[in-house]
Formats: C-alpha cells, sequence, structure tokens
C-alpha cells in the first residue's frame, strides 16, 4: 500500500515546478533588498532537515557567491541569554510549520542583534512568518508524513533559485527552471538502496563530499526515522581522520557519488575506505546535462523514495516513526 511519505516524496517534481514559477518574481524583490543592504555575511537557522538543507545553503551561497555561512546556535540566546553582533548579516530560518519555539526565539534574538530576517517557510499564516523581516515561500503545501520529504526538496530549490538570481547565473537558472523535468525522470529510475543492505543492520556510516555531505546528513537522518537503524554522516575527507578505525569491523558504508568537483578527491577516500574491509553500497544520480548544483536533489528523490519502500518490506510503517511528531518543541 503507498504511504503519505512515498505519495509526497512523488508529488515534489509538480511541486517544486509550481513553486519555481510562483517565487521567480518574490525572489528577485528580494535580491534587490539583500543587495541594497550590503549583507557581509549569512546566518542560517533550522532544526532537523530543515538544519540538514541549511548545510546544503553553506556550499551553494560559498560556492557560488563567495559569501561566508555560519551557524546558529540557539542556545547562545536561548540558555546562555547573549547576544550576538549581526549587522550587515542576512538571517535564513527555515521552517516546515514556522511554529517552533525554539525557532521564533531564536529569529527575535537575530534581529535584535542586527540581522535582516527571511523566512524559508511553508506555512505562509505561520508564527515565523509573521515575526520574518521578509518571507521566501517553500509552498510544499500541507506535509502530512512526519519525516520530511517534499518540503525538504522545495527548500534546496528555493534557495537554489535565490542562488541563480542573487549571482545573475542565467545559466544557472535556466537549468533551476529544467529540475522538475529531471525529477520526474527520476521517479521512474531504478532502485539503489536495498533491503538486502539494510535487513538486519544496526549501525551505518553515510559518506560525501561537499556538496555530497551536505544531503549525507538527511539520508542519515531518515535511516533513523523511517528504518530505524543508527547512522552517521560524515564529509569522507574527515572521515580518514579518525572514524575510519570503525571500518576494521567491516561497517556498513553508503557511498553518495557527486559528479562535480568533489569527486575525485572523494572517490579517492572511498577506495581508502573500501580497501579496510567496509561493505560498500553507492547511490548516486544518472547523466541528465544540468548544473552539478542539481545533482544533489536527484540522489535525495531516488533515496527517498528507496528507503519508503524498503521500510515497508522491513515490516515498518514510513509514516509512524516511533516517538516522532510533526513539530517538535525545544527551547
Amino acid at each position: 500500500m503507498s504511504s503519505l511519505m512515498a505519495r509526497e516524496a512523488l508529488s515534489t517534481p509538480d511541486i517544486i515546478k509550481q513553486q519555481l514559477n510562483a517565487n521567480q518574481p518574490v525572489v528577485e524583490h528580494l535580491v534587490a533588498e539583500i543587495k541594497r543592504r550590503d549583507i557581509k555575511m549569512i546566518m542560517m537557522v533550522g532544526r532537523g532537515s530543515s538544519d540538514h538543507a541549511g548545510v546544503f545553503a553553506k556550499y551553494l551561497f560559498e560556492v557560488e557567491l563567495g559569501i561566508p555561512v555560519c551557524f546558529a546556535a540557539p542556545s547562545v540566546s536561548g540558555v546562555y541569554e547573549k547576544q550576538l553582533q549581526l549587522h550587515n548579516t542576512l538571517a535564513i530560518v527555515i521552517s516546515q510549520s514556522g511554529k517552533s519555539p525554539d525557532l521564533l526565539n531564536q529569529t527575535k534574538a537575530i534581529q535584535a542583534a542586527g540581522a535582516w530576517c527571511i523566512a524559508l517557510v511553508n506555512d505562509g499564516y505561520s508564527p515565523l512568518a509573521a515575526l520574518a523581516d521578509a518571507i521566501l515561500p517553500i509552498r510544499a503545501e500541507a506535509e502530512l508524513a512526519v519525516a520530511a520529504t517534499k518540503s525538504y526538496m522545495a527548500t534546496l530549490s528555493a534557495l537554489l533559485q535565490l542562488t541563480a538570481v542573487w549571482k545573475g547565473d542565467n545559466n544557472l537558472l535556466d537549468d533551476v527552471h529544467q529540475l522538475p523535468n529531471a525529477l520526474h525522470t527520476i521517479t521512474e529510475g531504478k532502485p539503489q538502496l536495498t533491503a538486502e543492505f539494510l535487513r538486519g543492520l544496526r549501525h551505518c556510516v553515510v559518506l560525501g563530499r561537499g556538496f555530497g555531505y551536505a544531503i549525507a546528513r538527511e539520508i542519515a537522518l531518515k535511516l533513523k526515522e523511517v528504518c530505524s537503524i543508527h547512522a552517521e554522516a560524515f564529509s569522507s575527507a574527515e572521515f580518514i581522520h579518525g572514524p575510519v578505525t570503525l571500518v576494521e569491523s567491516e561497517l556498513a558504508v553508503i557511498n553518495i557519488i557527486i559528479e562535480d568537483e568533489s569527486l575525485v578527491v572523494h572517490q579517492q577516500q572511498i577506495k581508502d575506505v573500501a580497501h579496510r574491509g567496509a561493505r560498500l553500497l553507492t547511490i548516486s544520480h544518472p547523466e541528465c546535462g544540468l548544473s552539478p548544483r542539481l545533482l544533489p536533489l536527484l540522489v535525495m528523490l531516488r533515496f527517498y523514495l528507496d528507503v519508503e519502500h524498503v521500510a515497508q518490506t522491513m515490516g515498518m510503517n514510513p509514516d509512524a516513526p516511533p516517538g516522532l511528531k510533526k513539530v517538535t518543541e525545544t527551547v
């Protein structure tokens, strides 16, 4: 039986197509305001999948725009009651619901510290949308499955569109608008993640480099949420500095291949991991002729469909992960 998670993941190409068309004038207006403000730094704010989208944004903004990106630590203001100096900073707060108290409190603290705040939010009537200085709508429609899929994907496409317009890169922008067609092709592709690899597995590592590492964090989270497997994400470069010793016990490793500038060095490190005895599963993307910045989204959509199917094969309900709920409240 098709789950909510599967249906929502399959709706992603159409969701993104509608989002990109609706958001084009919004993004152009935001970029004009951003440029007027002489932004020197970007701060990302989010939890869970939204935080992982922020890691993708860090690579995207730093590689394409050359602007340094940092991550908010909500405890600094919420627990330690300290205020930063954030003038000439653009803060992007990412949230599906726009209701989490810690994100609302963090937004207030960031604004008080001098940052200009954009809410990248799915619910345009949420408290976060009302609080932020500007809104970039995710437009993923209501997401009912606990495990985020289409909202995460639509967050990445919104970040890509923002970057292309901000940079004035018409080639990248044209490719972004071709993304929905490429995603439709992915939904008809062959599975890569299998029940055979995951069955009986209690621990695994997900390795990627650069943009591959950014999505590795989301992949590891979904393995925890949907399949109850303890999975941890590492940059393949960082993994070599210590954690690689775990491989001696035939550690299961999911290898994320993104065919961009990181490919050669990532493959060298994966070769070392394989030589040490890791049990490897590689997931990647087909040839599509689009900018390499879009390739992580192709990998993610295939993974979402695969992990949902594997969970059902293993007798788990992907729509009801134990102990989780859609809106998590922390302070």
